[in-house]
């Protein structure tokens, strides 16, 4: 296959120019804006540049990882295809036609074509190698394109024909259509994206979808906008054949996260890829659980090599010895089995990933619990890290402990600004190459651009970074809200901690002896230390949370112990969840059989309240997470809850340099997120797909989806 895709970019390149040995400048340039004596800033930031071996900046075959081309794409041919019933199709056609002919920004174009598509040979696609642009008017009765749309899905569903019978194509597609139509809203140009994508075309933009029954002109302008910023960037235009990846030879068409993961570091191999993994996609996981044996192997074996090494040295020892000299964090080893789960590494200690949820609200199918217990949509968070490292070997370990741990910083530092400029520029690649998945909205597609969120809670401990504070302020400076979570094992680090949007302390067992089975801690005086951090929690006076794993014959059973640890901490909230099954990793004896069932979790949380005695409800919750979520009740303010975040108002109380506490920023809970609405917390404007025979309100032989 790799030979394949070799061939078929060594056939185009001639087709479009990306700068003279751009590849070349790029890695020796310093990464991100440094100059030829590489002694610039990395991402630039304040730290010197790093190479790819070291763990910092990453350098692929094109250059660095996180810079983008300033050289221009030439382009020879770019041919705008319309089909319309009202004539709207070809106004549009015509103005993206003044706009391109003006060689926009960074862009070269040769000639630019406009044509009717029934004015066009289908069969001459096979062949064609310009740029493609579809401005398509699709409604619910018969119209022009009809025969082009029965043209393309009979040639994605021949089996005579070749599955790259489009590869010489790169494409986009903008539907024009009106929303009261319902399902068939622009659905005949969805359609056709996906089927060009599956037919081995280059996707440069996602598809747009602009309707009648609102501003069509200011929806059209926006896409238009959006797909010649990725004009702009020559690497948009190199041909992508492995896009078809993301789409699935499945008739219902759903696209497999681990597929999506492809393109973005994850390997076949990789058993957790994503944090979740449904219960009903077990039984892709064989393969994967066979290769993770095999990795933990390896490892092991690894680990112990390391413990055969004499712990003090032998002779005479009176001459003193030089300071040991810090080393990365991430080793070779490490950097390989994280960028096979999907990581993108930042400077030595730091790591970024894009979660399922992201890909999920990119495609318009839902946003994570975060939504609807606090507001925040997924495809403007950034899941990331600065630590890597952690003081515990938990059991439900979503990373199969390939993270390293230990109870002192014996590594090297990366600054603060260099981390969050990687971080945010790392995310942004990763997004960019989702691009190509279809069903991925446009206008979704730019919002993720400018990241409000930052959850910092991927893989690690992050307060353990020794700059920690600096790090958040670094964010807070670019008004993007922050998440911090804590295995409670560093309560001096909890009580040194300034301002976040909201702080979690990992609670996942209520007992010395519990903590220890499930989470394996490091530290000696573990319980000691965990229960100074609930005391530090206590003293914040922010928004604080305890999150509550519950995982079936560990830790269900301890119902007082943890009304204990409530009343301890006072936290504002309680976040409990059912336990995810990552498949078989080595390193813990968890089964299927330990994961509750949303019944159940939503049994323990009554039992809980009622065992507290006053002072907190269930509030919301999110099924599909199997979390719920319980308040104090000095977030029901006039019978209602506000258990969401008013995140101007709360850079506001920030900036203004006063104090404030969590009662300052708060806004309301929508109705669908409370406990016991018949949406279980998902957003109703939001688009719910289930896999074939999963649909409850569905014939099971038949895959669709259907609007919760």
């Amino acid at each position: 296959m790799s030979e394949l895709v070799n061939n078929i970019i060594s056939g185009f390149k001639n087709i479009v120019s990306f700068g003279s040995e751009e590849a070349s400048s790029n890695a020796n340039s310093g990464c991100c804006g440094g100059n030829s004596d590489g002694q610039t800033a990395c991402c630039n930031s304040g730290s010197a540049p790093k190479d790819a071996e070291s763990g910092g900046c990453q350098v692929n075959e094109s250059g660095c990882a996180c810079s983008s081309s300033n050289e221009p794409s030439n382009i020879d041919h770019v041919k705008i295809f319309y089909s319309t019933l009202t004539g709207t199709a070809k106004k549009f056609a015509e103005q993206l036609e003044t706009q391109l002919n003006s060689n926009p920004g960074n862009v070269n174009i040769e000639k630019v074509t406009v044509m009717d598509i029934v004015d066009y040979d289908n069969d001459d696609f096979m062949a064609e190698t310009a740029v493609c642009l579809f401005i398509l008017s699709s409604y619910n009765v018969e119209g022009p394109l009809d025969w082009f749309s029965k043209w393309t899905q009979d040639l994605r569903y021949d089996w005579r024909v070749d599955r790259l019978s489009l590869q010489k194509i790169r494409f986009a597609v903008c539907g024009l259509g009106d929303s009261e139509y319902g399902e068939e809203f622009n659905a005949a140009s969805a359609d056709i994206d996906k089927w060009f994508g599956q037919l081995g075309a280059s996707r440069i933009y996602p598809l747009g979808s602009c309707d009648k029954s609102a501003d069509q002109q200011a929806q059209f302008n926006s896409w238009v906008s959006g797909f010649i910023s990725e004009l702009q960037d020559a690497h948009s235009l190199e041909f992508h054949p492995s896009n078809i990846a993301y789409d699935s030879d499945d008739e219902g068409e759903e696209v497999d996260d681990g597929e999506l993961n492809k393109d973005i570091g994850a390997g076949d191999d990789n058993l957790s890829g994503d944090e979740m993994v449904d219960v009903e996609d077990m039984g892709k996981m064989a393969s994967k659980i066979r290769a993770a044996k095999v990795n933990r192997a390896e490892e092991e074996e690894a680990y112990d090599n390391g413990k055969s090494r004499a712990k003090r040295s032998i002779g005479n020892t009176a001459e003193p010895t030089a300071a040991p000299v810090p080393r990365d964090m991430v080793s070779p080893m490490l950097h390989k089995n994280l960028t096979k789960q999907g990581y993108k590494i930042v400077g030595s200690h730091s790591g970024v990933k894009i979660c399922r949820w992201t890909k999920a609200a990119l495609r318009g199918r839902g946003f994570c619990y975060k939504h609807s217990f606090y507001g925040i949509q997924s495809h403007l968070c950034s899941e990331s890290t600065p630590s890597l490292a952690c003081a515990n070997k938990c059991v439900f370990c979503w990373r199969h402990h390939t993270n390293p741990v230990g109870k002192t910083w014996r590594w090297k530092v990366d600054d603060p600004e260099f981390i969050v400029q990687g971080v945010l520029e790392n995310h942004y690649k990763m997004i960019k190459q989702l691009k190509g998945v279809p069903g991925v909205k446009a206008e979704r597609f730019q919002e993720a651009f400018d990241v409000k969120h930052c959850a910092l809670s991927l893989v690690g401990e992050p307060i353990f970074y020794p700059h920690i504070n600096e790090f958040i302020k670094k964010l807070h400076e670019r008004r993007i809200s922050t998440f911090l979570v804590t295995n409670a094992q560093f309560p001096e680090k909890i009580a040194e901690l300034e301002q976040v949007t909201q702080l979690y302390v990992s609670v996942d067992a209520s007992t010395k002896e519990s903590l220890k089975k499930i989470d394996r801690p490091l530290f000696r005086d573990f319980w000691e230390r965990f229960l100074s951090s609930l005391d530090s929690l206590a003293t914040k006076g922010q928004r604080t949370v305890f999150r509550l794993t519950l995982v079936k014959d560990y830790n269900t059973d301890e119902l007082a112990n943890y009304v204990e640890l409530i009343r301890r901490g006072r936290p504002s909230f309680i976040e409990i969840k059912g336990v995810t099954y990552c498949g078989y990793s080595g390193a813990s004896n968890l089964t299927m059989a330990n994961v509750p069932y949303h019944t159940e979790v939503i049994e323990f949380c009554r039992k809980l309240v009622e065992a507290i005695g006053g002072g907190y409800e269930l509030a919301a919750e999110h099924a599909h997470s199997c979390s719920i979520l319980i308040a104090s009740t000095d977030f029901k303010i006039d019978g209602e809850w506000y258990t969401h975040i008013d995140y101007p108002k709360f850079f506001e109380l920030l900036e203004s340099g006063k104090p404030f506490n969590s009662l300052d920023y708060v806004a309301k809970t929508p109705s669908w997120a409370l406990f016991g609405a018949p949406e279980a917390g998902f957003d109703p404007n939001e688009t719910r797909f289930y896999r074939k025979g999963k649909n409850p309100n569905q014939d099971t032989t038949t895959e669709v989806a259907v609007a919760v």
